[in-house]
């Protein structure tokens, strides 16, 4: 039987339910209700805000987590109708991560439909916090929480052709610029915090950093000032730093934050008086990780895509839900969902549902292959205190 036209329709109804950054609760009850309809009637929402079904082995097996995030990008306000153009369905969100939340949903389906017992519990969850400021809040408060997950794979947007086994870190500061403030002109000699500000973007703008391993920097807002005829008692920008190598990215933070010392410095020395301080406030903190090649996990999964005829075009590196457990030492991927999109992060985000059920049918046997089946294969993941 043919599922995934019912699989699509509910991808296309968890889209139009908004799930703006730090406001997924609408989202996640539906998600709820959902879970226990398919079949794992003790599913929960944690204290975090992630939905979580736990369909156990036969026991004696590993812990393997299965998840889709929960959030979009896109802030409250935003129109997330389906809209059917040119062959395209059209939404905001509509392939990240909808197309993933519908995949997990399609495989507990599977599971209950078939009887398949497996040997290794499978976790379930639809996560909040992986998108922008969530700082993958979601991901981190399971693998806190749970500590026993032996290994991990994020079902994460469409277009299933690569298997990512790196994750970029990512320092996120927003350096804050203090100082007296005062009028334009009968304050005038004051230093500016905006002043101090604009002389650390310009140090930072002229870093060089290495292409291999990628390392990457930008002032992404500024804001600061009260009016044009104030001299600024405040002054903030938030600075993204990522790479793909855990030295590399200390080192550009510790650069980064001495440059925007030494901007202090120099403001406060031009002035006759100086008294501008900065305060670097932490606000994203992915880890670097990585997932070897030669894993199990990883060669499971190429197996599958070779299995379905899914050609597999890289092993990659971004930033996913798998940074936290690639940072812990624990097995972990990112797959995509199925069917074909673009548009991601915009408003103009799109969604073809073609070949979508290689997205399910991939993962169900990844899945399958690394907890075992009762009687029938052993489980390939390796339990992490074995």
């Amino acid at each position: 039987m043919d599922t995934e036209p019912f699989n699509i329709q509910e991808q296309f109804r968890i889209t139009e339910i908004p799930a703006p950054p730090f406001k997924e609760e609408r989202r996640a009850e539906y998600y709820l209700q959902k879970m226990h309809e398919r079949g794992l009637p003790d599913a929960y929402i944690d204290s975090e805000g992630n939905v979580i079904g736990i369909r156990e082995g036969t026991g004696d097996g590993p812990t393997f987590l299965i998840a889709a995030h929960l959030d979009t990008v896109f802030p409250e306000g935003v129109d997330t109708t389906v809209q059917l153009r040119g062959g395209r369905y059209y939404a905001p969100g509509i392939g990240d991560d909808t197309r993933g939340l519908a995949v997990l949903l399609s495989l507990i389906s599977a599971l209950e439909q078939s009887g398949i017992e497996t040997i290794g519990d499978i976790m379930f969850a639809g996560n909040v916090g992986e998108e922008g400021r969530g700082d993958l809040r979601g991901i981190k408060a399971i693998f806190r929480d749970h500590p026993n997950i032996d290994g991990f794979v994020s079902v994460d947007g469409v277009r299933l052709r690569r298997i990512t086994t790196g994750g970029t870190g990512s320092r996120r500061f927003e350096f804050h610029f203090k100082g007296p403030g005062g009028h334009s002109f009968g304050a005038f000699g004051l230093a500016s915090a905006v002043h101090a500000m604009g002389r650390a973007i310009a140090k930072i703008s002229e870093f060089e950093t290495p292409s291999f391993p990628k390392t990457t920097f930008t002032v992404g807002t500024v804001e600061g000032g009260t009016s044009v005829n104030s001299i600024a008692a405040d002054a903030i920008f938030a600075i993204d730093m990522r790479s793909n190598n855990r030295e590399e990215l200390a080192r550009l933070e510790e650069r980064a934050k001495a440059a925007a010392l030494e901007a202090v410095a120099e403001e406060n020395a031009r002035w006759n008086n100086g008294e501008i301080t900065v305060d670097f406030n932490l606000i994203g903190d992915r880890p670097v990780g990585r997932t070897p090649t030669e894993s199990r996990i990883v060669q499971v999964s190429a197996l599958a895509f070779d299995e379905i005829g899914v050609e597999l075009d890289e092993l990659g590196i971004s930033s996913t839900d798998s940074n936290v457990p690639m940072a812990l030492n624990i097995p972990a991927i990112t797959i995509a969902g199925g069917g074909n999109g673009g548009g991601a992060h915009s408003p103009g985000e799109w969604f073809i549902p073609i070949n979508t059920h290689v997205g399910p049918q991939t993962a169900l046997l990844v899945m399958l292959s690394l907890v075992g089946i009762d009687g029938v294969t052993e489980p390939l993941l390796e339990e992490m205190g074995d």
